[in-house]
C-alpha cells in the first residue's frame, strides 16, 4: 500500500494473506528480562468495559478508507499507554534483545523531504507518486531524519521507521500488545461520542492549536506556527478525557487489525478483531504530515493502513494490555 500518509515498501512480503490477526502478539522466542528499575516502562490508563459508536458521523471520511457505516461497539476491559512508545524506551528494547527492525534489515526508510538530514549519496530515490517522500540509505529509529541524525537528540519523541512487526516484537518483549483498532478509538475519543477530534468538534478552539499537523502550504512550506517541523514530544499538547497524548497528529499509530475498507459492514458488536486476513494493517490518528488540502485524516474516526514490514518516518504506535482473563473471540469469530 503505498499513500499520501506513509509510503509502502514495493516488495511485498510472501504468503501475506495467509497469517491470521492475533488477539495477542503472535509468540516469539523466550523474551528476555526487563529493565529491572522499570524505568522506560510506558505510562498505563485502564479503561472499564463499555460501548461506543464507530466510526465516521460526519461524512467527511475517503469512501476508500471504510469509515462508514457508523455501529455499535462493545469492548472488555483493557490498559492502553497514554503516549506512543518514545525512541528512549524502544533503544532499552534494542538494547536488550538486539532486535534489528525492518528499516535497518532493508538499509533504507521513508524520510519527509524538509527533514532530510543525511549526505546527497544516501538518498535512493523518491515516492513515484508521492515526491515529498524520500527513499534514504541508513534512516531507521535511531536515525530518524537519516544518518546525520540520532534518536538521543530526542528520546522523548515518538519511536518511528518502525514497522508493525517491529512493533509487535516491542509489545512481545514489554508483555503487552498492540491495541485493537476498536480500542484504538474508543480510547482515543475519551469518553466523548461523536467527536470530530479528542477535544471537540473545532480544530483550533480559540485559535489553540491541540495536535501536530501541516501548518502552511504542503509540502513545500511548514509556517512552524506550533514549532514543530516533524514529531513533537510526547504530551506536548492536553490528554483527552482518558488521560490519552497526541491520538489526533504527531505519528500514525498501528494497531493489531488487518484493514478492509468494507469491514464496518460485517464488524461483530462484542470485541472487533478486524478481518481475519488482509495485505496491509491498520494505523489510527494522523501525522504531523495531515493537511487539510490534502488528508484529513487526523480526525478520530480516520483510517488508513500499510503493509507490515513497511516504516517511514511519520508512524510509530503505542501499546495495550489485557484486564481479565476472559478470552476475546477467536479471529474466526470476527467475521460472523
Amino acid at each position: 500500500m503505498d499513500s499520501c500518509c506513509t509510503p509502502g515498501r514495493t516488495a511485498a512480503r510472501e504468503n501475506t494473506m495467509l497469517l491470521p490477526v492475533p488477539s495477542v502478539p503472535t509468540p516469539l522466542a523466550a523474551p528476555p528480562e526487563r529493565r529491572p528499575d522499570g524505568r522506560d516502562e510506558p505510562e498505563f490508563v485502564h479503561l472499564p468495559s463499555g460501548e461506543f459508536l464507530m466510526g465516521d458521523s460526519f461524512g467527511e471520511g475517503y469512501p476508500s478508507d471504510g469509515e462508514q457505516p457508523v455501529h455499535r461497539v462493545e469492548l472488555a476491559p483493557f490498559a492502553i499507554a497514554t503516549t506512543t512508545v518514545t525512541n528512549a524506551q524502544f533503544a532499552a528494547f534494542a538494547a536488550a534483545t538486539g532486535h534489528r527492525t525492518d528499516a535497518e534489515r532493508y538499509g533504507s526508510s521513508a524520510v519527509f523531504h524538509l527533514a532530510l538530514r543525511a549526505r546527497a549519496r544516501d538518498v535512493r530515490g523518491q515516492a513515484p507518486r508521492t515526491p515529498w517522500w524520500l527513499d534514504v540509505a541508513g534512516a531507521d529509529w535511531a536515525h530518524p531524519v537519516g544518518s546525520l541524525s540520532h534518536w538521543e537528540e530526542a528520546p522523548d519523541h515518538p519511536v518511528v521507521h518502525v514497522s508493525w512487526d517491529d512493533a509487535v516484537a516491542y509489545c512481545h518483549w514489554a508483555g503487552a500488545r498492540l491495541p485493537t483498532e476498536a480500542e484504538w478509538e474508543y480510547a482515543a475519543r475519551g469518553g466523548h461520542p461523536g467527536r470530530r477530534y479528542p477535544w471537540g468538534d473545532t480544530l483550533t478552539p480559540d485559535g489553540e492549536d491541540r495536535c501536530n499537523i501541516w501548518h502552511g502550504t504542503f509540502p513545500t512550506h511548514n509556517t512552524l506556527s506550533d514549532g514543530h517541523l516533524t514529531t513533537a514530544p510526547v504530551r506536548s499538547y492536553p490528554p483527552n478525557d482518558h488521560g490519552l497524548y497526541e491520538t489526533s497528529g504527531n505519528v500514525w499509530e498501528w494497531c493489531a487489525d488487518w484493514f478492509s475498507p468494507a469491514y464496518y459492514r460485517r464488524s461483530p458488536r462484542h470485541n472487533p478483531l478486524g478481518p481475519r486476513t488482509g495485505t496491509a494493517r491498520v494505523t489510527r490518528g494522523g501525522s504531523y504530515l495531515c493537511h487539510d488540502s490534502y488528508c484529513n485524516r487526523y480526525r478520530l474516526a480516520a483510517r488508513s493502513a500499510n503493509t507490515p514490514e513497511s516504516s517511514a518516518g511519520n508512524c510509530g504506535f503505542r501499546i495495550a494490555r489485557d484486564l481479565t482473563e476472559d478470552k476475546r473471540p477467536a479471529p474466526a469469530d470476527a467475521l460472523r
